[in-house]
């Protein structure tokens, strides 16, 4: 049908922005739909690492630490602004299973697995070493420790960057549009989407239908995905509260925490808990709060972190594919693999993996369905070509200044609908500097006189905003 798109992808986060640029750049006719803002679910919540994964190696995943160690580099090369080299200080203790010597040969091994070298080499440090690195870490049962590398990105702008790529490749992407229902007809599907802004339906023909709705997998129609949810909280503070010159890595408990420097900020996180709360709003309560400033404080007994050094959070959950025993062992212990699976006649479902491997995942889905329609695409091409054709307004790992030509340029180029879709996602202004009333006001101006937004408009933007991220909300404790 000429009609039809070859692919419908559902689910506008990494995995699906990746899809449609992939299948984009080989020739198809694409087009994504999200319920949401782009980015707006686990993709722009996580610990925004790119890594093979230490804790995996340590699991003996070898395969899983090699796939996503080569993406972490591929990364690298397409989206430099987007992929910070950054080391890590991983501080070992007697009595833990994360051992001295375990650790420098893990390490090494972790390098030799990036391919082509890592993003820097790896080093064993003495207790000395590691003291002098780390002013007011702990000494108590210290044995040194190791650093390493693995890379530092924006997850949201990564997904933001990955959807204009597919655009400039001919790919069509809405926001705020729900798939409500899809029907198999002889050579195609037809699905219904709802255009939630302007609360119409529309059918929407696509030969080739890609489940790419992460958290949400499950709960889209004819889905046959399995997932075991967990939730993932990360706190943000001022670097002066806690100075670290380089990434840590805190493993006295079983749950690895990083403390993440993020210019003037660091993050702390994360944590793996079992989730089947409300997907649209998960929320670090007061107890994810007090378990990951204890395990700093542990680390670090002079600063004694509280509560009231926190300047945001954020909390996302993670897709993983469900095990046959749902509830068997510990979130932590899940793998991270990724599956890639057609349901039905040309209904594919991939769902898993983590943002690192994300490129790979796309690239694996679209062969699938080009093996489906016994049709001999071009090889993927996502590997070597940038994300972006010129160079970006700024570098992406930090918040753009707070100004309104930025905000104009956003408005022009990245679709943002609402208020927070610029705050959080955007910009992450709202995460850096916290919530801030005026800031809010004038960013929504801005936006206003971009969009056209009416004075009712704005004050709604604005309501809506405060109702979700207000200090008093339980979005931001």
């Amino acid at each position: 049908m000429n009609d039809a798109y070859d692919v419908l992808v559902i689910g506008g986060g990494i995995v699906g922005a990746g899809v449609a640029r992939d299948a984009a750049m080989r020739g198809l006719r694409v087009k994504l739909v999200d319920r949401a803002d782009f980015a707006s679910g686990t993709s722009s919540r996580s610990s925004r690492l790119l890594h093979g994964g230490l804790r995996y190696l340590a699991q003996g995943r070898i395969g899983l630490v090699r796939e996503a160690s080569r993406e972490k580099m591929t990364l690298a090369h397409i989206a430099p602004h987007l992929a910070a080299p950054m080391p890590f200080l991983f501080p070992t203790r007697r009595r833990t299973e994360w051992q001295r010597w375990k650790l420098s040969i893990g390490v090494r091994i972790y390098d030799l697995l990036c391919g082509t070298g890592n993003l820097g080499r790896c080093s064993t440090l003495s207790v000395s070493q590691m003291l002098a690195m780390l002013p007011g870490l702990t000494s108590d049962r210290l044995t040194g420790g190791v650093r390493y590398f693995d890379g530092f990105t924006n997850d949201a702008r990564l997904v933001i960057d990955t959807l204009r790529s597919a655009v400039a490749h001919g790919a069509s992407v809405a926001s705020y549009s729900r798939l409500v229902e899809g029907c198999r007809e002889p050579s195609h599907w037809r699905c219904v989407v709802v255009d939630e802004r302007a609360g119409r339906a529309a059918d929407v023909l696509a030969k080739n239908v890609v489940n790419a709705a992460g958290a949400w997998a499950s709960r889209i129609p004819h889905s046959r995905v399995r997932l075991r949810l967990t939730k993932g909280v990360h706190l943000v503070m001022d670097r002066k509260r806690l100075p670290v010159p380089e990434a840590v890595v805190l493993a006295e408990r079983r749950r690895i925490l990083f403390v993440i420097p993020w210019g003037e900020r660091v993050i702390l996180g994360t944590t793996d808990t079992d989730f089947a709360g409300d997907l649209a709003d998960p929320t670090a309560d007061l107890s994810d709060v007090a378990y990951i400033l204890d395990a700093v404080n542990q680390a670090f007994p002079d600063l004694h972190l509280g509560p009231g050094d926190v300047i945001s959070t954020w909390a996302g959950v993670r897709p993983l594919i469900a095990p046959r025993h749902v509830r068997s062992g510990a979130p932590s212990d899940i793998s991270r693999a990724h599956q890639i699976h057609m349901s039905r006649l040309g209904w594919f479902e991939v769902a898993g993996g983590k943002l690192t491997t994300y490129r790979l995942m796309a690239e694996q889905t679209v062969d699938r369905i080009g093996e489906y329609l016994k049709t001999n695409l071009p090889s993927s091409r996502t590997s070597t070509t940038p994300l972006l054709e010129a160079a970006p307004q700024w570098s992406g790992l930090l918040p753009p200044p707070f100004e309104r030509d930025v905000v104009a340029a956003i408005c022009a180029e990245e679709w943002p609908e609402h208020l927070d879709d610029l705050m959080c996602r955007r910009t992450s202004w709202h995460f850096y500097h916290g919530y801030d009333q005026q800031m809010a006001r004038t960013a929504a101006a801005w936006m206003a006189g971009a969009l056209g937004w009416s004075a009712e408009r704005t004050r709604e933007e604005l309501s809506r905003y405060e109702a979700t991220y207000a200090p008093t909300s339980p979005s931001a404790l």
